[in-house]
């Protein structure tokens, strides 16, 4: 009998994920846990977890060509998709087809947390290219400008267009 062929594992402890501190108005900082650049795989999946910091957000946006899944671990604040509130706290869980315009808000005062799924994945690379390199236990520094070409990065890696009317500008 033959051994089936096994896929590759990958455990990643705390402290130990690939992570960046992300610019204004998010702030916070993001970890990738899981991308087809640290761990083999057959279909191409992004995953990590992000920290919005108080009075931060995630600018409206969507991407064109992914599905992602939102699940939040901790803090609160509030989604707003395609126009419509939603609560996020502990618990919460989104899917995200393509094309829904969304954005996250922390108007908790402590850090909103949550886990991303993007398939395909990608979104690794739009937090690298847009952030500095963070470790694990680092204090959080001054808050920083997007790069001036955020909205070149966002078109090279897994977002849509703006949509006329978007609040997604570049400063």
């Amino acid at each position: 009998m033959t051994e089936p062929t096994k896929g590759a594992l990958r455990i990643v402890q705390p402290g130990e994920a690939e992570s960046h501190w992300q610019p204004v108005p998010a702030n916070g900082f993001i970890e990738v846990h899981v991308a087809p650049r640290n761990t083999a795989m057959d279909t191409p999946i992004g995953f990590g977890r992000q920290h919005v910091a108080p009075g931060g957000y995630v600018r409206e946006h969507a991407h064109d060509k992914n599905e992602e899944i939102i699940h939040v671990v901790a803090g609160r604040g509030h989604a707003i998709i395609e126009g419509e509130r939603h609560p996020m706290v502990p618990g919460t869980t989104f899917f995200l087809g393509r094309n829904r315009v969304h954005t996250f808000v922390n108007d908790g005062d402590e850090d909103m947390v949550f886990t991303w799924l993007l398939l395909p994945n990608g979104l690794e690379d739009f937090f690298r290219d847009i952030g500095r390199p963070r470790t694990a236990g680092d204090p959080a520094p001054t808050p920083f400008p997007r790069p001036t070409d955020v909205l070149a990065i966002e078109a090279r890696t897994v977002f849509a267009p703006p949509t006329p009317g978007s609040t997604r500008k570049p400063t």
